[in-house]
């Protein structure tokens, strides 16, 4: 019992040892950029929407647009979306991963039984005929290793760091395939707009064929009146129908988006009603909580970080506590009997004296993998600024073509109504109405188009700004 007592003691002694003394480096989250963080957005100057009236992004931000099937179909993207279900098996897999890495703080145990029967040979045996023996045993194996210079402790806070990069990857994954819907649906409203100028402008020049052949009948007019008339009114049902495709195109891909196959999915045609809404920009520096990439990138620099004390603690022993107890018995009658119990306790040490550079080669990638992790973040961080400038210059720059374009459909409009009464009253050719017609059409598709591009802009500016996401804790 002495003996057990002093291993007691020793096993004591080392588990007391301080905790403080953990290898590698404590993380200091790196300066974002190289220079100075910007103040504020250098496109946020000349830029004037309404104030909202709430200074932060909502989590559900589609709602800004003030559209219930936006919403309805938004509200699938979480639940069915494949990428995000990828997403969040790869999270529930990082989690995991911290489990198994914090159960290096605690022993293994082990038990086990076994029953032999043996005979020894008789050429070595004091009987002729051998010894013939049985072995009834029961162990129980304990290890555990002393976490004496924080292999386990990085390990965790490595794995720890690396379940939060993941959280806010799903986090990204879920915005992007968020804002992707809402630009194809919004993109998918226009051509329902635009299809419904068409068939309106086709209905108008249905009229201007009917007006032509009447005055070709009536001997005032030219065949070739009546001929452009037809021309132009099918090449506009040709420009009508030819929206089909990408309409097509756009609806499939939303299907995907919500996790259904496109026979099963179909969107009504319906005229475009949302509106570029205002949107809480915040400071630059906000930006590296809001978004989830730039989220993800500095945790995966936490993560690096420890990983480079794993690499440092290969340097140290490794201090080990065994233990192992039981019954063991050459008889099955006194194998549970107390005489026949065993027991050994004890530390170990080992420690590599040569290993060819091995653990200063994986220090060194250590702190490589780490560097680059840190440009990574960087890069990311300037990524992020870049998009919301970008998009910031859309919306202010789309704003002011917007009423630019509005005058110039007017305009076309008025021409459209003075050539018509000219040429009805004979003063111009219908040459004219052509033009006329032609260039007030193409004007009112651009406006079209500009309002989609003015709300596909102001979606990615909610994406840009991290949407309406909040890092939560992941332990």
């Amino acid at each position: 019992m002495r003996n057990s007592g002093v291993a007691i003691r020793i096993v004591l002694a080392l588990s007391l040892l301080p905790a403080g003394c953990t290898v590698g480096p404590e993380y200091v989250r790196p300066t974002p950029v190289e220079t100075a963080m910007p103040a504020t957005f250098k496109e946020l100057q000349g830029w004037k929407v309404a104030h909202p009236q709430s200074d932060t992004i909502s989590e559900r931000w589609w709602e800004i647009y003030n559209d219930p099937t936006l919403n309805a179909l938004e509200e699938q993207v979480a639940v069915s979306n494949l990428n995000v279900a990828a997403a969040e098996a790869q999270f529930r897999q990082a989690r995991a991963v911290v489990q198994a890495a914090k159960a290096g703080y605690y022993p293994s145990l082990t038990v086990g039984a076994s029953a032999t029967r043996s005979k020894s040979s008789g050429h070595i045996s004091t009987n002729s005929s051998g010894t013939t023996a049985s072995n009834f045993q029961l162990p129980l194996d304990l290890t555990w290793e002393l976490d004496l210079w924080g292999r386990i402790r990085r390990g965790v806070e490595a794995g720890q760091a690396n379940a939060q990069a993941s959280a806010a990857d799903l986090a990204a994954a879920t915005l992007s395939a968020q804002a992707a819907l809402a630009g194809n649906y919004f993109q998918l409203r226009v051509l329902d707009a635009q299809r419904q100028l068409l068939d309106a402008t086709t209905a108008v020049y249905r009229k201007s064929l009917d007006m032509t052949t009447n005055r070709y009948a009536a001997g005032v007019a030219a065949r070739s009146d009546v001929l452009q008339a037809e021309t132009q009114l099918r090449s506009t049902e040709a420009q009508a129908i030819d929206l089909g495709i990408q309409r097509a195109q756009l609806e499939h891909a939303i299907a995907l988006l919500i996790g259904k196959p496109p026979a099963a999915f179909s969107l009504p045609a319906t005229t475009l009603t949302a509106a570029v809404p205002a949107i809480p920009i915040g400071l630059p520096s906000e930006l590296l909580e809001r978004r989830p990439d730039i989220a993800s990138s500095e945790r995966k620099m936490a993560a690096a970080n420890a990983q480079i004390g794993v690499a440092q603690a290969a340097y140290y022993p490794t201090i080990q506590l065994s233990a192992a107890g039981g019954f063991s018995s050459s008889s099955l009658a006194t194998w549970f009997a107390w005489p026949s119990r065993f027991w050994s306790i004890g530390p170990s040490a080992s420690a590599t004296l040569f290993d060819g550079g091995l653990r200063s080669a994986q220090t060194d990638q250590a702190r490589a993998a780490y560097d680059a992790t840190v440009a990574a973040y960087r890069e990311t961080v300037l990524t992020g600024f870049q998009e919301v400038e970008d998009n910031l210059a859309a919306l202010r720059i789309l704003e002011d073509e917007t009423r630019v374009q509005d005058q110039a459909v007017k305009a076309a409009r008025q021409v459209v109504t003075i050539t018509t009464n000219q040429y009805q009253a004979g003063t111009v050719a219908y040459l004219n109405v052509l033009v006329a017609q032609s260039t007030a059409l193409a004007n009112e598709r651009t406006a079209l188009g500009l309002a989609g591009q003015r709300l596909a802009a102001s979606v990615l500016l909610v994406k840009a700004l991290g949407g309406g996401w909040i890092p939560k804790e992941t332990k």
